[in-house]
């Protein structure tokens, strides 16, 4: 094992067979022309075109530069990148996509701001996106990363999901990314105590191979699904009691009065000699009977969830085929 690699590029891969030369090409040449120490690890998401046997090829050609994880079937991003941070050695781990859209010519400057300018992550910023991206990408992008930037409390980043970031490597092997958290992974690093976070415009080129994996309106409503789960998981991930125990409390006390109101009011009728309906006829015995309920299994929720938190099983078991 290498101990003394200045950067690890993680490329997380589905269906690249035609830009990967070229990509590997670009990346040697500039790793090269800046004295770097390096590794390329590509990780194929399940892949059902060549892509695995174009890493193969590299991998005879450049043995020590090149490797590369295939998964049997397709996970998803994030899984792809917790296999490939989990595997890289350099001392600078910088993320990007494989479709050429990244310019492997922002690497050198993403190392000197994590080296020399002390961030734990830069994020890359797609200063150019609206010339190469379609409405139905950019207008969902713009309202995600502002939803993203309030949640999270991180203000000073315009892309979240920009894949092009370098890390300090211990940052990478600290944090757990899951799912489809990828987009997180500045939300989770500040989590984590890594909060010196900062952000470089990068330059965004048109896909120059095959189409672009993006799923329009369903990502779009995934990522805002994803951003609540975060959110509640930081929150309250640790201690689900504090807020489903709390809330249920507090139906359940609600309903326990309007309860007591309503049985009060029919023994006070009967002890004036009021005519007054049965309690089980007025809608306001049910209402407040089902509070009782609602509170009731939402206290037990907490309860479960508490439990449930204190023994969770590993969640990143994915079934992996071929390591080179």
């Amino acid at each position: 094992m290498n101990t003394n690699m200045d950067i690890s590029i993680v490329v997380p891969l589905f269906n690249e067979e035609e830009s990967l030369p070229e990509l590997f090409s670009w990346i040697k040449r500039v790793m090269e022309a800046g004295g770097f120490t390096y590794e390329v690890i590509f990780v194929s998401d399940g892949s059902t075109d060549r892509s695995w046997d174009v890493i193969e090829s590299l991998k005879r050609d450049n043995p020590d530069a090149v490797h590369g994880i295939k998964f049997r079937r397709n996970y998803g991003k994030s899984p792809a990148l917790y296999q490939g941070f989990g595997a890289a050695q350099g001392d600078v781990v910088i993320t990007m996509d494989a479709d050429l859209q990244d310019s492997p010519d922002e690497i050198p400057e993403l190392y000197r701001m994590i080296t020399q300018d002390g961030y734990d992550l830069v994020s890359g910023y797609k200063m150019n996106r609206r010339k190469g991206d379609p409405l139905s990408k950019t207008i969902p992008t713009k309202l995600f990363n502002a939803t993203a930037r309030w949640v999270s409390g991180i203000h000073n980043l315009h892309d979240f999901n920009c894949g092009l970031k370098a890390y300090r490597r211990d940052v990478v092997k600290n944090i757990e990314v899951y799912g489809e958290m990828h987009r997180y992974i500045p939300y989770l690093a500040k989590n984590a105590g890594y909060t010196r976070i900062g952000e470089k415009r990068v330059h965004h080129q048109a896909r120059k191979f095959g189409k672009s994996k993006f799923m329009g309106l369903n990502r779009f409503v995934n990522g805002y699904l994803d951003l609540l789960s975060l959110w509640f998981l930081d929150s309250f991930g640790l201690k689900p009691m504090h807020v489903f125990g709390f809330i249920g409390t507090l139906m359940f006390l609600f309903g326990f009065l309007a309860v007591m109101v309503v049985g009060g009011s029919k023994l006070y009728c009967l002890t004036k000699g009021i005519p007054r309906p049965l309690v089980t006829d007025s809608p306001y015995f049910y209402i407040a009977l089902t509070t009782m309920i609602l509170g009731t299994q939402l206290f037990v929720a907490g309860f479960l969830g508490e439990l449930i938190s204190r023994n969770a099983p590993e969640r990143n078991n994915y079934q992996i085929e071929k390591t080179i």
